[in-house]
């Protein structure tokens, strides 16, 4: 009995022993002792062809599963990957960082995905960071050519590159992303984010590669980041508040715009939004607000202020635009049911490319919209000018175009 009993403890020790000795060829020990899981533990091979899903979902199980300040490393190499979920809630871990050092880099079978290829979801204090040029290569040429959105309302929405969604204390700071299918970033239902040094660039051509689109979300802090893309650079849909965006260069693309809004039912309202210190070039707009007609349920749009921009030829330097329809066929029964209220622009300068420089079209009439120290130039031969429906702004300062009557 007493041998049974020895023989027992030696299989048991020799047991936890080999169990540690796999835990620690999988991971090590970062920074103050911090661990750290690399994913070519996991069996990523990160040469380009080899499908890394398995290994990369592998090790974001792992990691998400530690306790501590955990790091996930994705080193030097390109990752081909398919659609991929890095869900929490992480709740032994105090933070999580997925450090990027190299390319993710999407497959191009559209029948492998859903609404969108990379998924971060559920997570508390969650960093995405890159470093020595760290790429999201959603290879989106391929399946440009399958987006009907543009000119269909019951089109197949293509896969988002990276998807955010029900994250709290996130930040995402010095990545790139390249040739989204749709749009680059989304975030969703998100709380304090900061976006930092980001780059995001797709062609002028491409079909609605908005750069960041943001709903339901709120404390969305972008600063310090350049955008080229074939749509909005940053787009504000439904139920935000208290959005920042900051040092923002933007063209090619559509412009900064709050919307679309008011087009299905049960949206929240948009406010306190801050936009500032912001460059356009290019673009089709500068600022704008679009919000569709006929809407089914009532909401607000307020608190806004834009200050502090620059405008290089752009189309629509400042735009509200109640009659929102991108499609050939646009019903005009009802008027938009978003009311705009507490809207300031200020200190806005630089040249327009089209003579209607400020178009303010409301449905119901806007309240409270304020022009200060405006001056924007035509390019072309002539003078800039203001178009106004439904609306009595209030102007200071300088003002070119000249105020509407």
């Amino acid at each position: 009995m007493e041998a049974q009993q020895r023989l027992f403890v030696v299989v048991v020790v020799a047991a936890l022993c080999a169990a540690v000795a796999s835990a620690a060829a999988n991971s090590s020990v970062g920074y103050h002792g911090n661990p750290t899981f690399n994913v070519k533990n996991y069996g990523a091979k990160g040469n380009g062809a080899n499908d890394d899903t398995k290994a990369l979902m592998s090790a974001w199980k792992a990691a998400c599963a530690a306790a501590g300040a955990v790091t996930l490393v994705l080193p030097s190499g390109t990752y081909y990957i398919g659609p991929v979920q890095f869900h929490g809630p992480c709740s032994k871990a105090s933070t999580i960082t997925f450090l990027m050092q190299g390319t993710l880099k999407a497959a191009t079978d559209l029948k492998r995905f859903g609404n969108d290829w990379i998924e971060f979801g559920w997570v508390n204090q969650l960093t995405v960071s890159g470093q020595n040029g760290a790429t999201i290569d959603g290879q989106g040429a391929a399946s440009w050519p399958f987006n009907k959105c543009p000119i269909r309302k019951d089109c197949k929405v293509l896969p988002t590159s990276v998807l955010f969604v029900n994250n709290k204390n996130l930040v995402v700071q010095n990545v790139a992303s390249v040739n989204s299918k749709f749009f680059h970033f989304a975030l969703l239902q998100n709380s304090n984010v900061k976006i930092i040094g980001v780059k995001i660039s797709a062609p002028q051509s491409s079909p609605n590669t908005d750069g960041i689109h943001i709903e339901r979300s709120n404390g969305v802090s972008i600063s310090d980041t350049t955008i080229s893309t074939g749509d909005d650079c940053i787009s504000i849909g439904q139920g935000n508040d208290n959005i920042d965006v900051a040092r923002v260069h933007c063209g090619p693309g559509h412009g900064m715009s709050v919307g679309s809004l008011g087009r299905y039912v049960g949206e929240g309202d948009v406010t306190r939004i801050h936009v500032r210190d912001m460059t356009f070039h290019g673009t089709m707009n500068g600022v704008r607000i679009k919000t569709w007609e006929n809407s089914p349920t009532k909401s607000l749009a307020a608190h806004m202020l834009f200050e502090n921009l620059v405008m290089n030829d752009v189309q629509n330097p400042i735009i509200i635009d109640q009659k929102y329809c991108p499609y050939y066929n646009c019903e005009h029964k009802f008027v938009s049911g978003v009311t705009i209220k507490d809207v300031q622009f200020k200190n806005i300068k630089g040249t327009a490319t089209t003579p209607v420089a400020v178009l303010l079209k409301c449905g119901v009439p806007c309240q409270g919209v304020v022009l200060q120290d405006v001056d924007l130039r035509y390019k072309g031969n002539g003078v800039t000018s203001s178009k106004c429906e439904n609306v009595k702004a209030k102007y200071a300062g300088f003002q070119n175009p000249k105020p509407c009557p």
